[in-house]
């Protein structure tokens, strides 16, 4: 006889957090939202390979994430998972763009040597877009370094264009510079105190290493929560599949990819447990999530077949139909509730702490704070993010309202079977997700902030000052449908509701 859960499936919506005692040290200011991000002994001592500074993560979506929007959320202290439906040199270029981005110390990639001609100056610079050139003997980035010159060294109108660059450059008895081995604070003091716009830094043979640039510090001034590697690059994720991950995951490790996720509708499988088990045997180093899952079963199997941290959530996407379609799913709240009790009960037996991300059912930022507090260490987000300048989308005018499109990788647009792969023949036989519009959002900077402002003060309301400390704190109560009516504004006119006529 099948079995029957006696509770029901519920979402998000159906909560309410209930507040706490806000001492006097539990101010925003002082609340940290890091997170663990992969598996660790915790028993042991142990500190997490990988956390993050936020507990926000963007979708393997095509819609979603791209390097674009991967450099956008690590400023902001999360992590975004570059998709996986499209061709692994194209995934791979992505993911090393991400690693190559200017943060903190940056290799050179325009160059040229000091006999070479203006003209041949002007023609790198149109190539990389980028008017900083260093000037190395053999013109390479990591030459012996001769000088720096920029667009504003020379006017190609007024030089004639045979001029050699050696007579324009700043050569390199006038430059400020830096030796390897210098932090990047020490770095960012050097360029406010002489007035610079970019520091080369050299080896001890004079030999250029990196370059770091007055905007990146600014930068990194507005981005206090970046989230950055040993050599300051930017963290970056990316989605893997079933099939082709022997050849996929090794690319990926190439380009400089930090973590690594199945990327399923339905992880409780023999596929994934093979993947898993197969890549940390090959690469035992590589951090590679997996799920879906809605129960404590499918956890304790990911997380004995070796899962980095486990995913929660079929069908609660906004724009996912694979209830519709299949019946198959769970509510994501009771999904996330129960997930979090294995994962607790896992550690507990084993040491071993497995992170959980509740990927799906978030529709408002309270929806995070309550999946905080049910349990979850981070939350997967594509809607949320689609709806931002850094998304890969287009930004269309929809009845006088600007939106950007959105769609499922269960769509026929997306075409990603191998997302829905059960073991059998390549392809869809139908469809688990929708194409659609959400509305335009701005960029993802100030829509973050405002997200994870409202989640600081809402854990200061539970007397919370870390996410470990919200799920120990908490106090959660179901609602009914006539307190979720008056949880909004009712019973009033709101002014920016009536239109002019």
């Amino acid at each position: 006889m099948a079995y029957f859960f006696e509770e029901e499936s519920r979402t998000f919506d159906e909560y309410l957090l209930v507040p706490g005692y806000t001492g006097p040290d539990c101010i925003p200011a002082n609340v940290s939202l890091q997170t663990p991000v992969v598996r660790y002994n915790k028993k042991k001592g142990e500190k997490c390979p990988l956390t993050m500074n936020i507990p926000m993560v963007s979708a393997v979506m095509q819609a979603v994430s791209d390097d674009k929007l991967a450099v956008a959320l690590a400023k902001e202290g999360g992590i975004s998972f570059i998709f996986g439906s499209q061709t692994i040199e194209n995934q791979a270029a992505m993911v090393a763009r991400v690693k190559d981005y200017k943060a903190g110390f940056v290799s050179s990639d325009t160059n040229i040597r000091p006999d070479q001609t203006l003209t041949e100056l002007v023609a790198a610079i149109e190539v990389t877009g980028h008017s900083t050139v260093a000037v190395t003997e053999d013109g390479s980035a990591n030459g012996k370094l001769l000088g720096i010159i920029t667009e504003r060294d020379f006017r190609i109108n007024h030089c004639a264009p045979d001029a050699k660059v050696s007579e324009y450059m700043t050569p390199l008895k006038d430059l400020v510079k830096a030796e390897d081995g210098i932090t990047l604070e020490e770095a960012n003091n050097l360029i406010w105190a002489h007035k610079i716009n970019q520091l080369p830094v050299v080896d001890k043979n004079g030999n250029l290493l990196y370059l770091v640039f007055r905007k990146d510090a600014a930068s990194h001034t507005e981005h206090p929560l970046e989230l950055l590697d040993s050599k300051k690059r930017y963290i970056v994720g990316a989605g893997i599949n079933t099939r082709d991950y022997m050849e996929r995951v090794p690319a990926l490790l190439k380009a400089g990819v930090d973590v690594m996720t199945l990327d399923s509708s339905e992880g409780f499988t023999e596929w994934q447990r093979r993947a898993l088990q197969d890549i940390h045997a090959k690469w035992p180093n590589a951090k590679i999530g997996a799920g879906n899952v809605v129960d404590a079963e499918g956890f304790n199997f990911l997380a004995d077949a070796g899962a980095d941290f486990v995913k929660i959530g079929i069908g609660g996407g906004s724009i996912c139909i694979t209830r519709e379609q299949k019946g198959i799913g769970r509510g994501q709240a009771t999904a996330t509730i129960e997930v979090a009790k294995a994962r607790d009960a896992y550690y507990e037996k084993t040491g071993i702490y497995v992170p959980i991300c509740s990927d799906g059912g978030i529709v408002y930022d309270h929806h995070i704070t309550l999946a905080l507090a049910m349990g979850a260490d981070f939350v997967m987000l594509g809607r949320y993010f689609a709806r931002f300048d850094e998304s890969p989308t287009n930004k269309l005018i929809v009845n006088g309202n600007y939106v950007k499109e959105y769609w499922g990788e269960g769509s026929n647009r997306a075409r990603n079977w191998q997302r829905y792969d059960l073991g059998g023949k390549k392809g869809m036989a139908f469809e688990e997700g929708v194409d659609s519009y959400v509305p335009y959002a701005g960029a993802l900077h100030d829509n973050v902030t405002l997200t994870t402002s409202k989640v600081i003060h809402a854990m200061c309301n539970c007397g919370a000052v870390s996410i470990p400390e919200l799920q120990e704190k908490a106090k959660i109560t179901r609602v009914s449908s006539a307190s979720i009516r008056e949880g909004g504004a009712h019973d009033v006119i709101v002014k920016n509701s009536i239109k002019a006529n």
